[in-house]
């Protein structure tokens, strides 16, 4: 375990959640929290981003009253695209370690992702209604809320569109019609309702992914049942997890208002 003060003087830990050097997440705990934020980065699956990516982001949500788990996991080269869904699952259940270890209130657990790490926290969040439907065992913990920023969350949609220079195709390893059991499994529009209140933050002058990504996304989902909800951005891609933008403040808003909607009773009482 690593410690280290960022400069605003945020107690920093970085922490295994699995036998991978991938397999490492980073904690950050407010004064007083109003909920826990597992925040996934983006970069279409591929390894050359990092949860360094994020950092800013997740220190700031630190300071706003939030206790961070930035996560890394296995993506390109690193690991199949089940490798990276089984990681994705895996640190958020890790999140009952930590809670036993550093004392973290479980009553709101929200997930963010940003661009590909909004698919994934995406497909997160689906994880326990998915297994009701399946009749198998669900996740240990609740996820409360989800804000998606940029996401892909049509992957059939991204694959013919060609997002990110063909990195749904990239990731799957095949298109739509190539290997429609991974599309199955890993399309966060195919796995709806989640249940999860959801805020989906996107601007139309997105230059990476489509605008429609979202679109389509929460019309699947209002249809399916769930609370899901649009927030309009202004700015480009990445503006969305820049620090002091009006559009991270967009994000930071969705968090804030799905932490007050969590229930109180559920987890463990605060220490």
């Amino acid at each position: 375990m690593r410690h280290s003060p960022t400069s605003a003087g945020v107690q920093v830990r970085r922490l295994p959640y699995g036998f991978s050097p991938h397999h490492v997440g980073e904690l950050r705990q407010a004064e007083s929290s109003r909920g826990i934020v597992m925040i996934l980065h983006g970069g279409f699956w591929r390894s050359h981003r990092t949860l360094d990516m994020t950092a800013p982001m997740a220190e700031a949500l630190t300071l706003r009253g939030f206790d961070t788990w930035n996560v890394e996991y296995r993506r390109g080269s690193r690991g199949t695209w089940s490798e990276t869904l089984s990681d994705v699952a895996a640190a958020f259940d890790h999140i009952e370690a930590l809670a036993d270890e550093y004392s973290l209130n479980t009553e709101r657990i929200l997930l963010f992702g940003h661009s590909a790490g909004g698919h994934l926290a995406a497909w997160c969040a689906g994880r326990s209604a998915t297994a009701s439907r399946h009749g198998a065992t669900p996740p240990p913990l609740p996820v409360h809320g989800l804000v998606t920023a940029g996401a892909v969350l049509d992957l059939a949609a991204g694959a013919r569109e060609g997002i990110g220079e063909d990195a749904v195709v990239e990731f799957l390893d095949g298109g739509p019609e190539d290997v429609p059991e991974r599309y199955a499994e890993a399309d966060p529009v195919r796995r709806v309702p989640t249940n999860v209140p959801t805020y989906c933050v996107h601007s139309a002058k997105d230059e990476r992914v489509p605008f429609g990504q979202s679109v389509r996304y929460i019309r699947a989902a209002r249809q399916a049942g769930d609370d899901i909800s649009l927030i309009a951005a202004r700015g480009n891609h990445t503006d969305c997890i820049t620090v002091g933008h009006i559009d991270f403040e967009l994000v930071v808003h969705g968090l804030e208002e799905l932490a007050s909607m969590a229930p109180r009773h559920a987890g463990r009482d605060a220490p």
